[in-house]
């Protein structure tokens, strides 16, 4: 839910303390095993699909390679009429899945069974017809050394404007390291997991150097992140792609227009995404169908209503759906656990906005805290950095929100250090906000020091005896890739201090009772989410 940044505000921090999930690593696969997984390596795909089959002219051309059960083909089919599908795959159960799936069509998908590193892909598709060719987490499966011939094999199907939509795991990622730790590695990169498949781990100098030897250009090129928590062991994990998109360099790659199958696999922005998603089980492989939808620019139109009940509140909120959460790059389209904790917190303890002008900063698309604080404040401003999330931000206040409390609060955007965002919110209410609210807006290290300065551009100066009764910044967060330490770091360098925390002891013994009493009628399993929850309480020194 954090905003995007802006400005010319940085963070310089000590990258995070690297926990050590799996032991080193001794031995590789001995030579035997590594000729067998190599020697019947459509038997060990064909086992898996087996195990998985339940999960998972004038028309333009797809072709997909490692169709897998259709999770790529059949949402291709159904939202673009006039499009038309070769699906293979290395496995004949993937693709007698595909034949049998409920939306098989002869006349919108042509399946069949296809080795791409032994077979000529011209025996099954015309040279030089396909308009896109999409590889998601498919050539990893592919002995390195063999992977050049994929390539060569989908050049020649492609047509001279065509395009390869690229998906695949990154070096670094969890499940490499877990690999390694098990000596089940191949070679540079490259293992054997445990159900006898295969899986590389590109780096960005391989990948590129691979498409161009083959004559292609790397038309858009990004890494993503996404992070897994696992609360019982107390460790937060990485999950690593790399998303591209090639092209023939024949040609320019402006040839395709945006009406032709929107290529909004990757954006310029998606190199710097961070996503984060709290599992309870770490050890699963990414889902192959995960973001198809945003790889092909189809608008989500299938979003999810939840239901959140908080004290006296009920509340409708519009979210992303789960199953595009993990690689969507707005984390501020679903709602986070932080957020529910402090809505509990303001419908309990309605003192803490009664009569104020509150500001929220990255609201997200709930904004829960922003609607329960609108019953007793004077003014509430709900922001965020994200378009997308403003956009259901304001449907969900439309549609929980009665129209008196519908004109106490008002949704603007605003990216954290952008000076033109921060006048337009001054503009709204001369003499600051009394009390500004975050919840999980901490957890990128590069966004804490624009969110300290912006908070001081828009908090109020004014000082009251009382503690609780001045300006007051909290935030209530999971404490991930940003350390306390440093968030006390950016707080003090713009004038913030911390008078009191949660769960810990108090800060100050003058404001001892400042958070403790908010809990009072309650306890504290009844309105605690997560026990790895925090609340910090600062304001101006």
């Amino acid at each position: 839910m954090a905003s995007d940044t802006q400005g010319s505000v940085e963070l310089k921090q000590e990258p995070p303390q690297r926990i050590q999930i799996y032991p080193t690593p001794s031995n590789e696969v001995p030579p035997f095993w590594r000729l067998k997984y190599e020697r019947e390596a459509k038997k060990y795909w064909d086992n898996f699909y087996k195990r998985h089959q339940d999960r998972g002219a004038g028309k333009k051309v797809v072709l997909e390679i490692g169709c897998g059960a259709g999770n790529t083909v059949f949402p291709l089919v159904a939202t673009y009429p006039d499009i038309y599908v070769h699906a293979c795959d290395f496995s004949p159960r993937a693709v007698e899945l595909v034949k049998t799936h409920k939306d098989f069509i002869e006349t919108r998908v042509n399946a069949f069974v296809c080795d791409l590193t032994a077979e000529d892909l011209t025996k099954q598709i015309s040279p030089a017809s396909v308009d896109i060719v999409t590889m998601i987490f498919v050539l990893s499966a592919v002995s390195p050394e063999k992977m050049s011939q994929v390539l060569q094999n989908i050049k020649m199907v492609l047509k001279p404007n065509g395009f390869v939509l690229f998906r695949d795991y990154a070096a670094g990622d969890l499940a490499q390291e877990r690999l390694a730790s098990k000596d089940q590695k191949i070679s540079e990169n490259f293992y054997v997991r445990g159900d006898g498949t295969r899986a590389f781990y590109f780096s960005e100098e391989f990948l590129r150097k691979l498409v161009k030897q083959i004559g292609f250009d790397t038309k858009e090129h990004s890494i993503h992140c996404k992070q897994v928590e696992n609360r019982s062991r107390e460790i937060v994990m990485n999950r690593r792609w790399v998303q591209a998109v090639f092209q023939l360099n024949s040609l320019s790659y402006s040839s395709i227009t945006e009406t032709e199958i929107k290529l909004q696999l990757l954006s310029k922005e998606s190199s710097k995404s961070d996503n984060r998603v709290i599992e309870s089980a770490t050890d699963s492989e990414i889902d192959v169908s995960e973001g198809i939808i945003e790889m092909f620019g189809m608008s989500n139109s299938r979003n999810e209503i939840i239901e959140v009940n908080v004290r006296d509140w009920s509340f409708k909120i519009k979210v992303l759906p789960k199953e595009n959460q993990h690689t969507c790059k707005s984390t501020g389209l679903m709602l986070w656990e932080s957020a529910h904790l402090m809505a509990h917190v303001l419908a309990t303890n309605q003192h803490i906005v009664a009569g104020k002008k509150v500001l929220e900063l990255g609201c997200g698309c709930g904004g829960i805290c922003s609607m329960i604080s609108t019953e007793s404040a004077d003014l509430v401003v709900a922001t965020d950095g994200d378009e997308k999330a403003l956009e259901l931000m304001s449907e969900n206040v439309s549609s929980n929100l009665q129209s008196s409390s519908l004109s106490k609060l008002i949704v603007k955007r605003l990216e954290w250090g952008n000076k033109d965002h921060i006048e337009e919110i001054k503009d709204l209410k001369s003499g600051g906000f009394d009390v500004i609210i975050g919840t999980d807006v901490t957890y990128v290290a590069e966004a804490i020091l624009p969110l300290f300065a912006t908070a001081k551009e828009l908090i109020s100066s004014n000082k009251n005896i009382n503690q609780e009764s001045e300006p007051a910044f909290i935030l209530c967060h999971i404490f991930r890739r940003v350390d306390e330490p440093s968030i006390l770091s950016a707080a003090s360098k713009f004038g913030f201090r911390l008078i009191a925390r949660w769960p810990d002891e108090s800060v100050t013994a003058s404001s001892h009772s400042i958070i403790s009493d908010w809990f009072k009628e309650d306890t504290e399993d009844e309105c605690l989410p997560s026990k790895a929850l925090n609340i910090m309480y600062f304001t101006i020194s």
